[in-house]
């Protein structure tokens, strides 16, 4: 394959798989650009002078020492040193207007549900960090305010501050459609879908799409210890803020930031047809084994210790120990996904930590203080 795709094999990004109907060009292949989330890229440039085939192979025996930067992207933008997040640059009554690229389906036949991997163009006027969400305002009138425009709704943006196409000009979100079964029916009721999502998941390349934002601080990746662990843990499209940070850390050739810690990664779904970027974060662990961890709970195929469901929160309590050790030496954790995901983490945390004989209030308040602690749910 063309140079570009070599670099990308040496990172753990070759080939990242976001939709399964989505393939990249063969390797006998005269064409010098490559897809990556479904998008067709120019060539990219990569920071090693070494020929193809010693890239490919340094794929093999590439370590932990992610100071060598030779096999990562190279970004045709430079969206560092400003020392704050651009916050709420556009409002409700004046959305900046965006651009879709591209809608693509990733998750597999048998999911529970639709997601979907929504680019969309902002030609750099949308500035945002990773861990920020964009609001976004479907069209259409508001069904319980005749008159109104319909309700923002906040979706955690999906990629980092350089886009999916490594020029700072994109945002990708990560969107489930939410529709409603009519028990009564035995069929969806469109009347109760979700306006929001429904229309996003329905979108083509070329459709306007109104966005405020960017907004948020909680889930922000601190980026003042490059040696730092953090603690991912998600359930369904939670999973978007993770892979702007896993994005950053294994992925891009960042100049102010050389990510040197532990990233450790909790994804909880259903079935092995709903996890999300999975061929992606596979990369990261095969290529960065030192430094990246990811575990999947699937609820509808897994059993726990006790024998019921393989929810997060079980999959969390396998590793309490090693976690509550990384939390007493400074780790952050991060909690995202749908509201309901908490109560059963929390509960799992306080038995973990009576057992060491700790008490849990005492320790989350000591977290929260320390700015270790960071949840966003819906």
């Amino acid at each position: 394959m063309a140079h570009a795709a070599a670099c990308l094999q040496a990172s753990s990004a070759a080939h990242v798989a976001v939709s399964r109907a989505v393939s990249a060009p063969s390797s006998s292949s005269s064409d010098t650009s490559v897809f990556f989330s479904g998008l067709r890229l120019p060539a990219l440039q990569c920071r090693s002078s070494s020929s193809h085939r010693a890239a490919f192979s340094q794929r093999r025996v590439f370590t932990a020492a992610l100071t060598e930067q030779a096999s990562k992207v190279a970004l045709t933008a430079d969206l560092e040193g400003e020392p704050e997040p651009p916050m709420h640059l556009f409002k409700n009554k004046e959305p900046f207007i965006g651009t879709v690229k591209s809608v693509e389906r990733i998750v597999g036949p048998n999911a529970t549900g639709e997601t979907c991997h929504i680019v969309i163009d902002h030609g750099g006027q949308m500035p945002y960090w990773e861990g920020q969400s964009y609001g976004i305002i479907p069209p259409g009138e508001n069904p319980k305010k005749p008159g109104q425009p319909n309700t923002v709704r906040l979706y955690s943006i999906a990629s980092t501050r350089y886009g999916d196409e490594f020029d700072g000009k994109t945002a990708s979100l990560c969107v489930r459609r939410a529709v409603y079964w009519c028990p009564e029916l035995q069929a969806e009721d469109p009347a109760k879908k979700g306006i929001c999502s429904n229309f996003l998941c329905d979108c083509k390349p070329g459709d306007k799409v109104q966005i405020t934002g960017p907004s948020g601080k909680v889930m922000l990746l601190p980026e003042s210890d490059p040696n730092a662990t953090h603690i991912m843990v998600a359930t369904g499209t939670g999973i978007a803020p993770y892979r702007g940070f896993l994005r950053r850390m294994f992925m891009e050739d960042v100049p102010t930031f050389k990510f040197g810690g532990l990233a450790w990664l909790f994804l909880g779904v259903a079935n092995s047809d709903s996890l999300l970027y999975h061929d992606e974060f596979t990369k990261y662990k095969e290529a960065f084994p030192e430094n990246f961890r990811y575990d999947t709970a699937l609820s509808r195929e897994e059993k726990n210790s006790k024998g019921g469901k393989m929810y997060v929160q079980d999959k969390i309590e396998e590793y309490s120990e090693e976690l509550f050790n990384l939390l007493d030496k400074g780790a952050h954790i991060y909690f995202c996904g749908l509201r309901g995901m908490m109560p059963g983490i929390q509960d799992t945390l306080k038995r973990v930590a009576e057992a060491r004989g700790e008490n849990w209030e005492e320790k989350l308040a000591k977290l929260k203080k320390n700015k270790q602690w960071h949840v966003e749910v819906y």
